[in-house]
């Protein structure tokens, strides 16, 4: 039996992982989709202390209150920096980061320092008076695309702002320990797609261990649970 942490993007809550997470624990592994603070589940903990490093003792205080070991530690979107944090603060309890169509993030840096101008400037421009980024739920799924109806029936109501401090908040300027990494690369995009690049520096940096493409939409653990699950349990052995 191996240990993954799966951690879901901006907007969303550890409820996404419902269907990925029900494939792994019927192969005999043992799951946990903590929601972070401030969304899903846990909106109603936000408040202006709720920022990148909030998401990262999140993820940390799941790790040792379970005592978890040998995690392979899932970042799906923006908790790619979230991942990279946690790396940084406790990498002895990580076996390796799988970046699922996720931003990946220097020591330093931020999320919106990694979005092309006029994305950074579109979440800005929806940020409400509580300090979060409130996207239009039907807009949004378009973006990731979710079509299938009854998936949207799922997603959309469940869909909460996000903190801004999150996205703007950079990494400590501190080095990233050298654990295994590998890429998941989501292709089917209606618009511009940031995370192709990343996928691309993946392939060509020799320190990550591989990248795996899927054929569906951002949100690959609603639109393709299956394939999601596959590929992740081909990491956990």
């Amino acid at each position: 039996m191996a240990v993954a942490v799966l951690l879901h993007g901006g907007w969303h809550g550890g409820w996404v992982w419902r269907p990925v997470a029900a494939r792994l624990r019927a192969a005999g592994h043992e799951v946990h989709t903590p929601t972070l603070t401030g969304v899903g589940d846990r909106a109603h903990l936000h408040g202006p202390h709720v920022g990148l490093g909030t998401h990262v003792q999140d993820v940390v205080a799941t790790l040792h209150m379970e005592d978890l070991h040998d995690v392979l530690l899932v970042g799906h979107s923006s908790s790619g920096v979230v991942i990279t944090g946690v790396a940084q603060r406790a990498p002895e309890r990580l076996a390796g980061l799988v970046y699922l169509d996720a931003f990946v993030p220097e020591p330093g840096r931020s999320l919106h320092d990694l979005l092309p101008p006029e994305r950074r400037a579109f979440f800005l421009r929806h940020v409400d008076a509580a300090d979060r980024i409130v996207l239009d739920p039907e807009v949004a799924m378009d973006g990731w695309a979710i079509r299938d109806e009854r998936l949207r029936a799922w997603v959309g109501p469940r869909l909460t702002p996000q903190p801004r401090r999150g996205p703007d908040d950079p990494l400590p300027d501190e080095p990233v320990p050298a654990l295994p990494r590998w890429y998941v690369h989501c292709t089917d995009k209606p618009g511009f797609d940031v995370f192709a690049g990343f996928a691309d520096a993946a392939r060509g940096d020799a320190s990550w261990r591989g990248v795996e493409v899927l054929d569906t939409g951002h949100d690959a653990m609603v639109t393709d649970p299956e394939g999601t699950a596959r590929v992740l349990l081909a990491l956990l052995g």
